[in-house]
């Protein structure tokens, strides 16, 4: 799936893309955060705390839907995506989390990238 040198690689240079784009490097909640806003599709606007919760538990179960952990059911009548769980995601320890989080986070991205510059 991974490998650390290129991940961290990777992660950093992702993070570096972010800070260029808006002013602050972020950490891994921050990026969530902007990956929920972008599955949410309603803009930034200001959130509750609990709605910026669900916003990085939409960007989790988005990014993992890559590799078919979450699969998306819908949205709800408020225009809020649902998702539902479809295997586990392995038991690992904190720090391979971290890097699964990492990898899918940089798919997640690749991804986008691919879908809004088709031709580069």
């Amino acid at each position: 799936m991974y490998d650390s040198e290129n991940l961290e690689h990777n992660w950093t240079q992702l993070r570096a893309d972010l800070m260029k784009r808006f002013g602050k490097k972020p950490d891994m909640n921050a990026i969530l955060f902007l990956i929920g806003i972008q599955e949410l599709g309603m803009g930034v606007r200001e959130f509750t705390k609990e709605e910026k919760q669900d916003l990085m538990h939409i960007a989790t179960c988005r990014v993992f839907s890559l590799s078919g952990y979450y699969e998306f059911t819908g949205r709800d009548e408020e225009g809020w995506p649902h998702f539902k769980a479809v295997k586990s995601i392995p038991f690992a320890n904190l720090k391979e989390q971290e890097k699964m989080l990492k990898w899918h986070v940089i798919e997640y991205f690749n991804k986008f990238n691919e879908i809004q510059n088709p031709n580069t």
